[in-house]
């Protein structure tokens, strides 16, 4: 089974990311974000353990509603990506803060289509934009990464506008923390909560645990 630790780009050190050069003002833009970068239910529990962070919600975003479930999301034919919403506090956390997670902990946005052996575009690398500063930040901090040689290939993470965001099933919301002992849990999301707390102790949530 491939584990996140056996994906290359996730063994890229801290060290290696710097802080975004271009952020969002406190008082500026929507505080929400949707992120796609694999199977949602381990981005979602990377966030959830992210201080200023006050809900994340696991859903789909880049098709159509009659489409927006997951049997049909996960044919791989929908335009669809499975995304999470997540919603925080520009007061304690920005929108870059945010980003550098997402490039440098929950998911390697390397990989074409794919997380391991997670195949299809449903499980791509997008930023889906709501206002062209939250696009112009992220453009600027995807350049900012490849220039500096962050990662040995390309970023192919895609910057696509939010046309809607449709939640996910309940059963799949929250679904590492109360499924914890699952094999596939175990494997990807695990390892990617523990790099977290590893690796940026001064933007965990108080109190969370693995």
């Amino acid at each position: 089974m491939t584990t996140s630790c056996d994906i290359p780009g996730l063994n890229v050190p801290k060290s290696r990311f710097p802080d975004p050069e271009q952020d969002l003002p406190a008082d500026q833009g929507s505080p929400r974000i949707v992120l796609a970068g694999g199977c949602f239910w381990c981005v979602e529990a990377v966030y959830l353990a992210m201080d200023g962070v006050t809900g994340v919600v696991s859903g789909y975003a880049g098709g159509s509603a009659d489409t927006a479930n997951y049997e049909t999301v996960c044919s791989g034919r929908t335009g669809h990506a499975e995304v999470v919403e997540v919603h925080y506090d520009p007061a304690t956390v920005s929108l870059g803060q945010i980003l550098k997670v997402f490039f440098s902990v929950a998911h390697d946005p390397t990989q074409l289509n794919r997380q391991g052996n997670d195949r299809g575009t449903q499980y791509r690398s997008a930023i889906f934009y709501e206002t062209p500063a939250q696009k112009a930040v992220a453009e600027a901090y995807i350049q900012q990464l490849d220039a500096a040689g962050v990662y040995p290939d390309p970023i192919v993470t895609r910057l696509e506008p939010l046309e809607a965001f449709y939640p996910a099933e309940e059963h799949h919301q929250n679904f590492a923390a109360r499924n914890s002992a699952q094999p596939y849990v175990m494997a990807v999301a695990k390892p990617k909560i523990d790099k977290f707390r590893d690796q940026f102790p001064d933007i965990q949530k108080p109190g969370s645990t693995g």
